[in-house]
């Protein structure tokens, strides 16, 4: 299916778009992009420790840099808002082994 199509289908909210067999991204998009849209999708949906844990390791699995998911983390706050976006810090700092020096327990 091309792109028009693909896009159509979104706007009618095609139910076949839910089992991503056909999802394109992976073909259009590096591996290090779709982890940073991962991790950004993540944020702005409040996502638990265990979602963005494993999405921050894909994205170190794919090179993503510290600076990069701090990048993102502060360009969600224009879209999501600050309270969002520190909620998602002290989850994207645990997953990358930062938790206990910047952040303490109770806001994991």
């Amino acid at each position: 299916m091309d792109d028009v199509e693909r896009l159509r289908r979104f706007c009618v909210d095609d139910a076949s778009l839910a089992d991503g067999s056909e999802a394109p991204w992976s073909e259009a998009l590096d591996g290090r992009t779709i982890a940073l849209i991962r991790i950004g999708a993540l944020i702005a949906s409040s996502a638990p420790a265990a979602s963005m844990r494993s999405a921050v390791d894909e994205a170190v699995a794919a090179g993503v840099t510290i600076h990069e998911m701090v990048a993102v983390l502060d360009g969600m706050v224009g879209v999501v808002g600050l309270p969002r976006a520190v909620a998602a810090a002290p989850r994207i700092a645990a997953a990358l082994g930062y938790g206990d020096d910047l952040v303490p327990d109770p806001f994991l």
